[in-house]
């Protein structure tokens, strides 16, 4: 990590090092022009645009909650279960696979504009990974498509289809988040979220004031938006590809194998639940996987919070790091720990309280849940988001196998308990959910210490990837 007179960049954008020497210097000439400086340093203010990746990502959720609410009013509580698992099975495998190559395709992105190099071709290698990635998931699909249709989506073909036109459109989505972010362009950013979601919404009313009762079209229009907010987001911006030396595969892949691990773990771990109700059930209990989903959907609302909190740190938190200002650094990540651990408080408690009555609300009668499963539900949410704090914290100090490692516990504790916690269906699942995400807390919080204790400092490439990795996609 350089603190010299190179311009250190995050995903927010360049700040000059050489600049803020600069500014030191004149501390000695003019007292007044140090005081400024060290006022201004102390403020820093948002690059132009950050606020739009918040909004984006608030949009983004609530327009997932408006689609869950539509199709599943329109379809009841039987069709709409293969849906909410189409939902489940895209939103675990596209931001799961593809998400590392945001990261990676960003922290590049951001390294060679510090030195003022083009990054046209990491953008041209990272779009060969990532169709790697794409081909050997789809042909996944298409062996296991007879399962797919048997086990997940009673035998409607429209579903596989969304899945996989969802993965190509996750896939370009995600290059293109992190080709955005890694040169500062925010507002496309956020254009991308907000239209994603948007379209998914108008798609999902049409088929419902046109009558459509099946679940198969609105799998389709599950898939179709993420495909068409990429040209949506990249309307007008101009200068993305700029021409630089030649990237070798390192460039893009220095610590992809971990955060590939690391975050498709994770992603199973916070949407794994609906799988294994459906797994774990019985045939009369099928139905049963659209019902928990949607009780998921409502105990996870904090988390778009913190994603939202997320973002408006990410300036200060890459700024800190790059500049080389460890203990700041620390305090702005226990500041989040501490942001996230209250937020989780109150969204357990008001889960539990008035969880119920949101489910019936957003969703219907057909829906309804109880206050035990709400409650349990946000617990076990609140503690994978605590996970998510950490494992920024440990990826921010190079620590990227002992997330991994951390998340495989996690995951590893979810299947046992939930198959052998209790005898009632939901329970069990949501206990699993709970010892699964409180074993990844514990296995965070001993990564981090062991981190520290060794001496790890913040390196600029590590916050980056750090700071985009989201605990949770719409």
């Amino acid at each position: 990590m350089s603190t010299g007179g190179k311009a250190t960049t995050g995903a927010t954008g360049t700040r000059g090092t050489g600049d803020t020497a600069a500014l030191d210097a004149g501390v000695v000439a003019d007292p007044r022009r140090g005081r400024l400086a060290a006022m201004a340093r102390r403020r820093n203010p948002l690059p132009k645009g950050t606020a739009a990746v918040g909004v984006g990502l608030m949009l983004s959720g609530v327009t997932s909650y408006v689609f869950l609410s539509l199709s599943s009013r329109a379809l009841g509580v039987d069709k709409y279960a293969p849906l909410g698992l189409l939902w489940t099975t895209l939103f675990l495998l596209g931001p799961g696979l593809f998400l590392p190559v945001e990261q990676e395709v960003s922290r590049a992105l951001a390294e060679r504009a510090a030195q003022k190099i083009g990054g046209a071709p990491v953008i041209r290698k990272a779009g060969l990974l990532a169709a790697g990635l794409l081909g050997t998931v789809l042909l996944g699909l298409a062996i296991g498509a007879p399962a797919l249709l048997d086990k997940l989506f009673d035998d409607q073909v429209l579903l596989l289809i969304g899945l996989a036109i969802g993965l190509i459109g996750t896939a370009l989505g995600h290059l293109v988040r992190g080709t955005c972010s890694g040169q500062g362009r925010f507002r496309a950013y956020a254009i991308f979220l907000g239209a994603d979601g948007l379209l998914r919404v108008a798609m999902c009313g049409a088929l419902v004031a046109t009558g459509v009762d099946t679940a198969g079209p609105y799998g389709i229009a599950v898939g179709l938006a993420p495909l068409l907010a990429v040209p949506i987001s990249l309307w007008g911006e101009k200068g993305l590809l700029q021409p630089g030396r030649e990237a070798k595969w390192k460039e893009v892949s220095g610590a992809l194998a971990a955060l590939l691990v690391g975050s498709i773990l994770s992603f199973t771990l916070i949407n794994g639940s609906p799988l294994a109700i459906k797994y774990f059930g019985s045939e009369a209990e099928e139905a049963d996987a659209g019902r928990f989903l949607n009780g998921l959907i409502i105990a996870r609302v904090p988390l778009f919070l913190f994603q939202a909190v997320q973002a408006s740190l990410l300036p200060r938190l890459s700024a800190l790091a790059g500049s080389g200002r460890i203990a700041e650094f620390r305090s702005g990540m226990w500041n989040l720990l501490l942001v996230t651990i209250g937020l989780g408080g109150v969204a357990t408690i008001a889960a539990f309280a008035v969880g119920p009555q949101a489910v019936l609300l957003m969703f219907g009668e057909e829906y309804r849940l109880d206050h035990r499963t709400l409650g349990l539900l946000a617990l076990g949410c609140a503690l994978y988001m605590i996970a998510s704090a950490l494992a920024q914290a440990v990826i921010a100090l190079t620590g990227h196998r002992w997330v991994a490692m951390s998340w495989a516990i996690g995951v590893a504790t979810f299947v046992v308990t939930a198959a052998v916690a209790a005898d009632d269906l939901f329970l069990r699942v949501e206990i699993g959910l709970l010892a699964g995400s409180a074993a990844s807390v514990l296995a965070m919080a001993l990564s981090l210490i062991a981190r520290l204790a060794s001496g790890a400092k913040p390196d600029h490439g590590s916050v980056i990837e750090a700071l985009h990795d989201l605990p949770l996609e719409p």
